[in-house]
């Protein structure tokens, strides 16, 4: 239905306006019926429909809902396509319970694997979780159901995260942490996101101008609104011109009152209100408008989606052997109590009352052929190593050709509300592990964990299959798994360290009392891996398959382009095994030399591409201007410098095997006006002003040489000149200021030098 929003707008009294600004209770906006505005629900995401059957009763049940994996899950499996149809089924469970918005998804970086709430979250990378959080945007509002892209932003930690102070720079907060909700806006059109407890760089992201403005709303041209976390709420006045336009939950009249008493005084111009209020009546009509009653969605086939996203987002990590897939035929001993109670959806906001729930011990005996025995090995309420339990298991272990044993991480290990403090699983299940694969060598260990864990038994297990947490399908999807009726695809969104003490961010989290610094800035994951040369337990992009591939070739459309251009990639991958299977083919890039500080690599493509034994396929990469660009902070935007950089592609962050490279020329400038410090290397890259940086250089290398000449001669010391040719290699580093002085070699002024700059402005219209 076509409305006039201003109009409509035009007609609500000051307090009606300030009303729509605060929830009606804790799921619900309120509405404004004398002139016909509705009020819409709103519930818990990301991987189910977290709903309660009274959205105003805080203490009533949730219904029954799908349970998908969880986000971290979910990235494992590459997919975009997947993570799409998983979105519009979450779309159309809302539709059914006559929901408007869904909180989710959650696209925050993982800083550090100890947070306890990475189990929601896609990855360490921002293009991947960028990608995976706008296949999900468009999945959910295809259905005509809102997101909330959350949590906005820096929000990597549970320890304090209603009061921690972030202290990270402009250029890491940019390319890593604003970078992976950029898609979710700028591409899916996120209708709504959700700002985080924490502060960034000293302002409360629910008051701070830079993140919701700056950013959000001119930056990327977000048209929606800005809800808070639940009760995110600094100074509501302040939010309110910052860029937050809904307060939730509802926390009484005061709050509608501060807004109206504000635009009274003065303080606040009214301007400011109604543009909030229309972008929140934007949303809230178009979700409205799309409601369908009486809607019904398909239980089994929601269900059957759950068990596919389970098997696809499953990472074989180890198959010693090829001792997977499994033989329906073998004699199995099934150990673990997480096969008969699994662990498959992480704590806090998000978890779901399951519409179904597939255990993975029956799963196993309904695939299996042989015989199939049970052990628990280990207690679900504590973490006390029970002789008895471990006995039983190793004996059942010997007296069977394989073990599978499912173990990982309990629900008091990590979840939504604090963080952890180490990677150790349990003690109970690292000696389960140790002592059945010792009796029995051939074990298969299935995990099931949120996050990142150490494996100090990881050499005596024959294989190891992470299966996050899967969601309701998990158990039959693992099933699928082990005995090959789904071969194994995902690959790890994140990296596995070997320890706690390998981790970039492990001397600055979770911080002090008050704040936490992001010291290792850029290099967040396999970045850091890459720059130290660090061996991780498992590398990013990490994943096995039942069947081999082949990268055979790597082809660029150009070996020289502009930032205003685009280039086309090509790789060739050829599946060599005997088994069809799914390739996830990665795109790094590597400034082969650059000015300023820069990872090693950085993902920038990727494709998952199904193969039949002996097939291979073309995937073709378009690369434009931001693949090559860093966030440069003189001009606060991207700026892609003239230079070589090498593209290369392969299975994982540190098998890249086939390598092109190309020749980016800037068109742009790295800085908003020439003054005494900008650098020659800047005016050398430049085409308007190369040839006058490479004179004055000259210039000044000449004047230094008879210089140094000269003092070389009166002080009779020959190694002088080599300290003054050893500055000659730095000079393209010298601000222009250089020029005047000593350095320049005494035929600059200062005068001159102002002249010099002047001239340099004019010639590039700044």
């Amino acid at each position: 239905m076509s409305r006039n929003i201003k109009e409509l707008i035009s007609q609500m009294t000051l307090e009606e306006k300030a009303s729509l600004c605060s929830g009606l209770n804790m799921w619900q906006t309120k509405a404004v019926e004398r002139v016909g505005i509705p009020s819409i629900v709103m519930t818990d995401g990301p991987h189910g429909l977290r709903k309660q059957a009274n959205p105003g009763d805080m203490s009533s049940k949730t219904v029954p809902a799908t349970c998908f994996p969880s986000g971290a899950g979910l990235a494992s499996s590459w997919d975009r396509e997947l993570i799409r149809e998983v979105g519009g089924a979450l779309g159309e469970e809302c539709l059914a319970e006559d929901v408007q918005i869904i909180l989710g998804p959650a696209v925050n970086i993982k800083r550090s694997p100890l947070c306890g709430r990475n189990f929601e979250y896609f990855s360490e990378d921002p293009y991947l979780a960028s990608e995976m959080g706008a296949q999900h945007v468009m999945g959910v509002q295809a259905k005509g159901v809102g997101t909330s892209v959350k949590h906005f932003a820096a929000n990597n930690q549970e320890t304090l995260r209603n009061s921690i102070n972030t202290i990270v720079d402009e250029r890491t907060l940019n390319e890593i942490y604003l970078r992976a909700f950029e898609g979710p806006v700028t591409e899916a059109d996120a209708w709504t996101l959700m700002c985080a407890y924490n502060l960034v760089n000293g302002d409360f992201c629910s008051e701070n101008e830079y993140l919701l403005t700056e950013v959000l709303k001119k930056r990327w041209g977000h048209s929606g609104f800005v809800m808070t976390d639940w009760g995110a709420i600094n100074e509501r006045v302040k939010g309110l011109q910052a860029g937050l336009e809904l307060e939730m939950p509802y926390a009484g009249p005061e709050r509608d009152r501060m807004i109206v008493e504000a635009v009274q005084a003065g303080e606040l111009d009214e301007r400011v209100l109604d543009e909030a209020v229309e972008r929140l009546l934007g949303v809230i009509w178009k979700t409205f408008d799309a409601r369908q009653e009486g809607y019904v969605y398909d239980r089994e086939a929601h269900h059957a989606l759950a068990r596919q996203a389970a098997a696809e987002c499953m990472v074989l990590l180890k198959n010693e052997g090829r001792l997977l897939p499994l033989d329906p035929k073998q004699s199995l001993a099934v150990i673990g109590a997480f096969a008969d109670k699994p662990r498959y959806q992480g704590g806090g906001s998000s978890h779901i009352s399951p519409s179904r729930l597939d255990a993975a011990l029956p799963a196993i005996r309904d695939a299996a052929e042989g015989e199939v025995a049970f052990a628990q090995g280990y207690g679900l309420t504590d973490d006390v190593i029970d002789e008895k339990l471990i006995a039983e298991a190793v004996a059942l272990a010997a007296s069977k050709e394989v073990a599978v044993i499912f173990a990982g991480l309990p629900e008091s290990f990590e979840s939504e509300g604090f963080d952890r403090t180490h990677l150790h699983m349990p003690a109970s299940h690292c000696e389960l592990i140790r002592r059945v694969a010792a009796a029995q060598p051939n074990t298969v260990v299935v995990l099931s964990n949120g996050a990142p864990i150490a494996m100090p038994w990881l050499d005596a297990a024959a294989a190891v299959l992470e299966g996050y947490l899967g969601g309701q399908a998990s158990g039959s999807a693992a099933a699928d798994v082990l005995f090959g009726r789904v071969n194994p695809s995902g690959k790890l969104a994140e990296t596995f360290p070997v320890s706690l003490e390998q981790t970039p961010a492990y001397l600055n989290f979770p911080g002090g009392k008050n704040e936490v610094f992001y010291g290792e800035g850029l290099f967040v994951g396999y970045r850091y891996y890459e720059a130290k040369k660090e061996k991780p337990l498992f590398p990013f992009g990490y994943g096995l398959s039942y069947t081999t591939f082949a990268y055979e070739k790597i082809e660029v459309d150009k070996a020289l382009m502009k930032d205003t251009e685009s280039i086309q990639v090509t790789v060739t991958v050829r599946n060599t095994g005997s088994r069809a299977g799914k390739e996830i083919v990665q795109l790094y890039v590597k400034p082969v030399d650059s000015s300023v500080v820069r990872p090693p690599k950085e993902l920038k493509g990727f494709e998952k591409v199904s193969l039949q034994p002996g097939e291979s396929a073309k995937v073709t990469f378009t690369l434009g201007k931001r693949a090559f660009a860093y966030f440069n902070t003189d001009i606060h935007d991207w700026f892609a410098e003239t230079g070589i950089y090498e593209i290369v592609a392969g299975p994982s962050s540190a098998d890249t095997p086939l390598s092109a490279e190309v020749k980016v020329i800037s068109t742009g400038i790295p800085f908003r006006k020439v003054t005494r410090n900008t650098k020659f290397y800047e005016l050398l890259a430049i085409p308007e002003t190369a040839d006058f940086a490479e004179k004055a250089m000259n210039d000044s290398v000449e004047g230094l040489k008879q210089m140094g000449a000269m003092f070389a001669e009166s002080m009779g010391d020959g190694s002088l000149m080599l300290l003054f040719d050893e500055i000659m290699k730095w000079k393209k580093y010298d601000g222009l200021r250089s020029m005047a002085g000593l350095m320049g070699g005494g035929k600059t002024t200062e005068a001159d030098l102002d002249q010099v700059i002047r001239e340099l402005n004019e010639t590039l219209g700044l």
